[in-house]
């Protein structure tokens, strides 16, 4: 019974410097591994500022981006005012051209409408005695010149074949005998047409409608036709009446299934129809 309690003393004594020794190490690693997490979050803190000054410094350099937005809000400035000035000559231009276009026109109806202007005996749809003074368009049509009309050359009557004349592709044209000489009094006042384009205009030839101009026939109904002229034409049997000709002569007669016979007939032409012998045809002269 001594013996025992010593026994477990000892090992009582010897087990508990294990747990202890056991427990100082575990806390020796867990202070080991708190200190290791303490400098890696101080190098990654040094690192970060570090990284953080070299960007700022040489890579993203604050100074030199300030000035590098400031030279493009200049630049687009400049950019926009020359676009500002460019869109405004535009429109200048535009407006210039539109005003020349507009006295244009009213200058070329003034020279169409120049039998309009006011004579001394007859005032003008422009000149009312009414007013104080004349309209604009009256002064116009007295600083323009009247329109003439061109004078339409006159071709030779055998310029056009007859094949022209039924499709009506061509207008005709008026033989005109030698122009008169010009009268020596002034033209009279007013829009008159040439004389040929007037006898131009009188008889002009018939345009038949499409219906009238048109075949009577579709196209579709054409070639119905022609394929039905064209099969009976060629319906041409040039294949040889076979039952007559030597065709079959060396030709195995084979018997069907249903069959009763069993012999073997003989070749086609010799027994039962008549044998053909082109020899014989050849008379003897």
């Amino acid at each position: 019974r001594y013996l025992n309690k010593m026994a477990i003393s000892i090992q009582k004594w010897w087990r508990g410097y294990q747990s202890r020794r056991y427990f100082r190490k575990m806390i020796k690693t867990a202070y080991f591994i708190m200190k290791m997490n303490f400098y890696n979050e101080m190098a990654v803190r040094i690192q970060k500022r570090w990284r953080g000054y070299y960007v700022r410094k040489y890579t993203h350099n604050y100074y030199a981006l300030k000035k590098y937005l400031e030279a493009i809000s200049l630049n687009n400035e400049f950019v926009r005012n020359e676009l500002q000035e460019y869109a405004e000559m535009n429109e200048k231009e535009k407006k210039k051209k539109d005003l020349e276009r507009k006295e244009k026109q009213r200058k070329y109806k003034a020279r169409k409408m120049h039998y309009l202007l006011s004579t001394e005996q007859i005032a003008g749809i422009y000149n009312s005695p009414f007013r104080k003074s004349p309209d604009p368009m009256e002064l116009l049509l007295r600083k323009s010149k009247p329109l003439s009309h061109r004078q339409q050359q006159v071709k030779s009557p055998f310029t056009y074949e007859l094949y022209d004349w039924p499709t009506c592709k061509r207008p005709p044209t008026f033989p005109t005998g030698e122009p008169l000489p010009p009268i020596v009094r002034q033209k009279p006042q007013g829009p008159f047409r040439d004389t040929a384009e007037v006898l131009r205009q009188r008889y002009k030839p018939l345009e038949p409608t499409l219906r009238v101009a048109a075949s009577i026939n579709s196209p579709l109904e054409k070639a119905r036709e022609e394929m039905k002229r064209e099969e009976w034409r060629n319906c041409i049997h040039d294949n040889e009446f076979l039952p007559f000709s030597s065709y079959h002569k060396n030709e195995k007669y084979e018997l069907s299934l249903h069959a009763s016979e069993k012999n073997v007939k003989e070749t086609y032409g010799n027994k039962h129809f008549r044998e053909v012998q082109p020899n014989k045809w050849i008379a003897g002269k």
